[in-house]
């Protein structure tokens, strides 16, 4: 692999998982819609003004800006929304962070379905150690007397499935070279105006866009509109440009420990020993994933 692909990696599981802990901080000031909704206007407008000044502000057919707008919708809103929820719940950045990383099975599942790249023997058996590995430390955290408990645990599955999809489909049209494939200023920009729309509507008819303007939630924001909205899902995209869409997802399997070295630093989280235990077995499990062998 080469170093300036490493770096890209490094750059993007430190980028992407700090949203988690921006996410958090940014909570008790607004609600988990709101806070979307805020966050992709700037996003929004912030793509508007660069793409007007470099004159690559461009409309395309229905049918490309809508796949683009789609894959925006799943990879930023549905993800978000859900991962908001469950951190609104009180579910520790870390344990959602790990819950989200069983997209790599899903992703490594239907892969070979939708965009015909070979899931070997290796990348299947890391698969399923990760989830493993994740389901032992859910397994010890989720309480299941409390039903608000219950849904914090479940509700970021919909974000693996929404992600999952999106990666698929935003693959599929690299691998195959489709005229819906746009520069990423470009898809980037139709991606964020559509979670923008979208997220507007709840935002505004069940929060009434109330948020405190403290500086904590200034700061907050200003991180999540440029380190990790437009630097995170950029990196992305070209990681998903390089990589098979396996080898991408299965990145997500990092996030955890990341995410809760984070969390313990910003707010003091807790740390329990099988939280260490199903990292490990996670770590073997992106091991064996991205092992090169045929048909990697």
């Amino acid at each position: 692999m080469k170093k300036s692909t490493i770096l890209l990696i490094l750059a993007f599981i430190l980028l992407w998982n700090s949203g988690f802990i921006g996410a958090e901080f940014g909570l008790p000031y607004t609600g988990p819609y709101t806070l979307i909704f805020l966050r992709y206007l700037a996003v929004t407008i912030l793509l508007i003004l660069y793409l007007l000044i470099r004159k690559r502000l461009k409309w395309y057919t229905w049918k490309v800006v809508g796949i683009n707008m789609l894959i925006g919708f799943l990879a930023h809103g549905v993800w978000l929304t859900c991962v908001l929820l469950a951190l609104n719940t009180k579910v520790p950045a870390g344990i959602v962070a790990l819950i989200v990383a069983l997209q790599p099975l899903a992703t490594g599942a239907f892969s070979s379905y939708v965009t015909k790249e070979k899931t070997n023997y290796y990348q299947w058996i890391g698969l399923i150690i990760g989830f493993i590995g994740v389901l032992v430390t859910v397994a010890f955290r989720i309480d299941l007397s409390r039903s608000g408990s219950i849904f914090g645990y479940i509700i970021p599955l919909l974000s693996v499935i929404a992600i999952t999809i999106a990666t698929l489909i935003q693959r599929k049209m690299d691998v195959n070279n489709k005229k819906e494939k746009l520069p990423i200023d470009q898809s980037l920009f139709y991606q964020s105006l559509a979670t923008m729309l979208v997220l507007a509507i709840p935002a505004i008819l069940v929060e009434n866009l109330k948020t405190e303007w403290v500086s904590e939630f200034t700061w907050s924001m200003l991180w999540l509109v440029l380190a990790v909205s437009i630097g995170a899902y950029i990196l992305m995209l070209k990681l998903i440009d390089r990589l098979n869409a396996t080898k991408v997802a299965s990145l997500f399997y990092l996030g955890p420990p990341v995410t809760m070295f984070m969390a313990w630093i910003a707010f003091g989280d807790n740390i329990k020993i099988m939280d260490i235990v199903g990292i490990l077995i996670v770590f073997f499990g992106v091991y064996l994933t991205n092992r090169s062998s045929v048909g990697s």
